[in-house]
C-alpha cells in the first residue's frame, strides 16, 4: 500500500544535484584529481580510409615525462569490442576506417607533455578510396568493403550492417496501389546530428592492489562498459570495477565506449592513475552520432482521406563500426509508418558500413528519421486532398486496440487524436506586429538584419510514436538495493543502483519512490557503481520505468519485511497497514508504532530486479512480432517566422502534448518534454555534422550550431496521465518522444510559411532563398 508524501510520487522536489550544478559546484568527471596521476591522450588519424604501413613510437617514448606509449600490439587481451558486434579495434591496426580513429595512446606527467609526445609518433599511411555513399556501400565488388568479408561476421551482405523488413496486410502490390485514389511520393534526407553534450568524455582509471582496475567514468551504462573493457585488459570482470563520475549530458553518445579502454590500458601499463579528458574537437571524433538517413516513401489514400498503403525504404549510414545500428534499424522499420492505421505496408530499413563517422544511439533512436518523412507525407497528402492536416492525422490515428504493422496490438492508451486536438486548441501567439516591431523578436534578432520586411509566419503540426525500453527479445532488467535503518534517531532509507544519472533526474525520482513506499523523510542515494547488479542503460526512455520499477520492488520488499517484523513482535492481524510519516499506521486502528521503535538496531537491506514483460525479435522477412514493451506518443504545434529574403527562421512557439501515463515528477516531466523538443528544433534548423569525403568539417561549437536560450521559444506543454496497466505506477517513458515530432512540426510550419517543399533537415538558409537544394 502506498501513501502520499509531499516529496513522494506526484511531487516535484528539488533535485539533489540541482543547486550544485547551477552554482558550478558539481564535480564532473573532468574535475577528478589524483596527486599521483598521469594524463592520457590519443593519436588520431587525419584520414578516413587508409592502410597503416608503419607506426614508429621510438621518439615519443624517449620524450621526458612520458611513461608509456601503446599501440595495437601492446593490448594484453582481446583487440576488439562493440555493443552488438565486436568489430571495433581498441587501437587501429592495419587499416583506418574513419577520420579520427585512434592509433596510439600516451601517458605523460602533463597534458602538454602528452601532446608533444604524440607529435613525435610517425605513422606511414597508404591512402585508400573512401566508401561514403549509399551507392558505393551497396556495390562492394566495385568500391570495396569497409570490413573485409572474413572479418567479424560472414559478410555475405557486403557493407550491410543490418536490415529489417516489415510487411503487413497485402503488402504493396499493383492491386493494392489500385485501391488508392491519391498517391503521394517523397524522397527525404536527414543530416548527421550530434548529441552535443557539454561535458566532454572524461574519466580516471586507477590500478588496484589486486591487479585490477577501478574506473571512475561518465557513462550511460556501467555494466556493459565493463563487459567490453575487461576482455581487452585480459582481466576477469570482477577485477574491473566502475563507479559513475559526474556526467555532463549524454543523449546516447555515451552508450558506446570512448576513452574507457585507453585510460585503463595506460593505468595497467604504468601502475599509476591515468586521467583522460577529451578536448571539444576530439569529442566530435570520440563518440557516435545520429545516423544520417535517406528515406523514400510512397503513400496511398482514398479520396476521403483513409490511408490504404505505405511503401517505404529507409537507408541509415552507420559509419565505420556497427555500434547500435541493428537496434536503430529495428526501430526505424517497426515505427516507420507512424502512429497511423495503415492496412497494407511494405517497409525496408537498412544500416550500412561506410568510411563516415560511426553512428549509434541518440535520443529517438531510428524513430526520429522516420518521423520526419512520414509526417511530411501526411502534410503532402492533406494538401492533395484539400484536408486539414490535423484532421487527416486524426482520421487515421491509432488508438488502444489498434494493430501495428508488426502485428502487435497497442494494449495501453494511445490518445493520438486527442493529443493533436489539444495542441491545436492552444491559443496561438499574437501575430507579428510590424508597426511596433521589436527586432529582438524577429529572425536575425539583434543582428539587425531586418525591420520586418520579407517575414512570413507559418504553423505546422506533427505527431510521433516511440517505443520505451529495450525491444526485440532483449532481457531488459534493472537492479535496485534498498536499505532501511535508524540513523540519528530517524528512519533513513538508502537506495543503491547502477543507474547512470546523466541529467534526466533519476536520482530525484528514486528518492520520491522510497519516500512513498517507506513513509520516511530522509533518503540517501548511494553512488552508482558495479557493486550492485546492472541497471541497464540510461537510454530508450527506460530508466524511470526500469530502475524506478526496481526501486519500487525493493522498497516494497523492505516495507513488507518491516511489517512482518511488527506482526511477529506485536501480533498485529490488520490487513490495512501502511507507512506514513515515519510511523506504521492501520487505516482502521490508527498509529501503531513508529518505524524507529519497530526497527531499533535492525537493518533491512534487500535487492530486487525488475524485468518488463518479454518481447520477441521481429521476423526477419515480415517484421511481425511483439517487439516493443510500450509505446509513447507526443504531438507538436510549431509557429515560425521566416525571413524569406535572408533565409532566416525564428521558431516563435513550440507547443507540445504528451501522454506520460503517470507523472512521477511533474516538473521533470515538463523539463524532459521541453528539452527533447529543443533538440528536435535543433535538427530542424541548425544542427548537422558536415562530412565530406569521410572527413568531419565542423568539429567545434563554433561551426556546429546548437540552440541556445535565444533560439528556444516558449513551449507550452499539455501533459496527459493515462495509466499503462503494464508499467510501474502506470508510467510511460517520456524522454525521447518529443524529439521525434518537434522536427517535422517546425519544418511543416516553414513549409506553410514559404510554400517550399523542404525535404531535408536541417533546413539551411540557402534552401529558403532558392540558392541551394531543398
Amino acid at each position: 500500500m502506498t501513501t502520499a508524501h509531499p516529496d513522494g510520487i506526484g511531487g516535484s522536489p528539488l533535485r539533489p544535484d540541482g543547486i550544485l550544478k547551477v552554482t558550478g559546484q558539481f564535480a564532473y568527471s573532468s574535475d577528478m584529481w589524483h596527486e599521483d596521476m598521469l594524463w592520457g591522450m590519443a593519436l588520431r588519424s587525419p584520414h578516413a580510409h587508409a592502410r597503416i604501413l608503419s607506426v614508429d613510437t621510438s621518439e615519443a617514448v624517449k620524450h621526458p615525462g612520458v611513461y608509456a606509449v601503446m599501440t595495437y600490439d601492446d593490448i594484453p587481451g582481446s583487440k576488439f569490442y562493440g555493443l552488438e558486434i565486436k568489430d571495433q579495434p581498441a587501437l587501429a591496426t592495419g587499416k583506418i576506417r574513419y577520420h579520427g580513429e585512434a592509433i596510439a595512446i600516451v601517458a605523460a606527467d602533463h597534458p602538454e607533455t602528452a601532446r608533444r609526445a604524440l607529435a613525435k609518433i610517425k605513422v606511414e599511411y597508404e591512402l585508400l578510396p573512401t566508401i561514403t555513399t549509399e551507392e558505393q556501400c551497396l556495390d562492394p565488388e566495385t568500391y570495396g568493403y569497409v570490413h573485409t568479408p572474413d572479418e567479424y561476421k560472414g559478410h555475405a551482405s557486403g557493407n550491410v550492417v543490418h536490415s529489417q523488413k516489415v510487411v503487413s496486410g497485402l503488402g504493396v502490390t499493383d492491386e493494392v496501389r489500385a485501391m488508392a485514389d491519391v498517391v503521394i511520393k517523397g524522397d527525404y534526407v536527414v543530416g548527421m546530428q550530434d548529441q552535443a553534450f557539454l561535458g566532454p568524455e572524461s574519466g580516471m582509471a586507477v590500478p588496484a592492489e589486486d591487479g585490477g582496475i577501478d574506473l571512475y567514468i561518465a557513462t550511460q551504462w556501467l555494466h556493459v562498459d565493463r563487459e567490453q573493457i575487461a576482455p581487452v585488459l585480459g582481466l576477469p570482470e570482477n577485477k574491473v570495477r566502475l563507479t559513475l563520475a559526474g556526467v555532463g549530458g549524454a543523449f546516447g553518445g555515451r552508450e558506446d565506449l570512448s576513452m574507457q579502454i585507453h585510460a585503463c590500458l595506460l593505468a595497467q601499463r604504468t601502475g599509476k592513475p591515468v586521467k583522460i579528458v577529451y578536448s571539444r574537437e576530439e569529442s566530435f571524433f570520440g563518440h557516435v552520432h545520429r545516423h544520417p538517413a535517406k528515406l523514400t516513401y510512397e503513400t496511398g489514400a482514398t479520396r476521403d482521406g483513409k490511408l490504404v498503403y505505405c511503401d517505404a525504404r529507409i537507408v541509415l549510414d552507420g559509419g565505420a563500426y556497427a555500434s547500435a545500428s541493428p537496434a536503430v534499424v529495428g526501430n526505424a522499420a517497426s515505427l516507420g509508418m507512424g502512429p497511423y492505421e495503415i492496412p497494407n505496408v511494405n517497409m525496408l530499413a537498412v544500416a550500412l558500413y561506410s568510411n563516415n563517422p560511426s553512428c549509434g544511439a541518440m535520443r529517438g533512436f531510428g524513430a526520429v528519421q522516420a518521423c520526419f518523412a512520414y509526417e511530411a507525407q501526411m502534410d503532402k497528402l492533406a494538401a492533395e486532398l484539400d484536408m486539414d492536416p490535423v484532421e487527416l492525422r486524426q482520421l487515421n490515428a491509432v488508438e488502444q486496440g489498434s494493430i501495428m504493422p508488426t502485428g502487435q496490438e497497442i494494449d495501453s492508451p494511445a490518445p493520438v487524436a486527442d493529443l493533436l486536438r489539444r495542441v491545436k486548441a492552444l491559443p496561438l501567439p499574437a501575430p507579428l506586429d510590424t508597426t511596433h516591431l521589436d527586432i529582438r523578436e524577429i529572425p536575425g534578432a539583434l543582428s539587425n538584419t531586418s525591420h520586418g520586411e520579407g517575414i512570413v509566419r507559418g504553423v505546422g503540426y506533427a505527431v510521433g510514436i516511440k517505443n520505451v525500453g529495450f525491444s526485440e527479445g532483449f532481457d531488459d532488467y534493472s537492479t535496485a538495493r534498498v536499505r532501511l535503518e535508524v540513523i540519528g534517531g530517524e528512519p533513513v532509507a538508502m537506495v543503491h543502483t547502477a543507474m547512470a544519472e546523466v541529467g534526466q533526474g533519476g536520482v530525484t525520482v528514486h528518492g520520491q519512490i522510497a519516500r512513498t513506499e517507506l513513509g520516511v523523510e530522509r533518503v540517501t542515494i548511494h553512488p552508482a557503481n558495479t557493486e550492485v547488479g546492472s541497471a541497464g542503460s540510461t537510454s530508450a526512455s527506460r530508466q524511470t520505468y526500469m530502475t524506478g520499477g526496481a526501486v519500487k520492488l525493493a522498497a516494497e520488499a523492505v516495507r513488507n519485511e518491516l511489517l512482518a517484523l511488527g506482526r511477529k513482535r506485536y501480533g498485529w492481524t490488520y490487513n490495512d497497514l501502511s507507512l506514513v510519516g515515519g510511523k506504521v499506521v492501520s487505516a482502521s486502528a490508527g498509529v501503531l508504532v513508529s518505524i524507529v521503535d519497530l526497527l531499533g538496531d535492525t537493518v533491512i537491506d534487500l535487492t530486487r530486479e525488475h524485468h518488463h514483460r518479454p518481447t520477441v525479435p521481429f521476423d526477419k522477412e515480415t517484421g511481425q512480432g511483439f517487439g516493443h514493451v510500450q509505446y509513447t506518443f507526443c504531438a507538436h504545434r510549431a509557429v515560425v517566422d521566416v525571413d524569406v529574403e535572408l533565409g532566416l527562421v525564428k521558431v516563435v512557439e513550440l507547443a507540445a502534448a504528451q501522454d506520460v501515463g503517470k507523472a512521477l515528477n511533474p516538473l521533470s516531466v515538463v523539463g524532459q518534454i521541453q528539452g527533447g523538443s529543443t533538440q528536435g528544433l535543433g535538427l530542424a534548423v541548425m544542427e548537422e555534422i558536415i562530412v565530406k569525403d569521410g572527413k568531419v568539417r565542423n568539429p567545434s561549437f563554433t561551426d556546429y550550431l546548437i540552440p541556445t536560450i535565444l533560439d528556444t521559444p516558449p513551449q507550452p506543454v499539455e501533459v496527459l496521465e493515462l495509466a499503462d496497466e503494464h508499467a510501474p505506477y502506470g508510467l510511460r517513458g517520456v524522454g525521447e518522444a518529443p524529439t521525434l515530432s518537434s522536427t517535422p512540426a517546425v519544418v511543416a510550419a516553414i513549409r506553410q510559411a514559404t510554400g517550399l517543399a523542404l525535404n531535408r533537415v536541417p533546413v539551411r538558409p540557402e534552401h529558403l532563398t532558392g540558392t541551394g537544394e531543398s
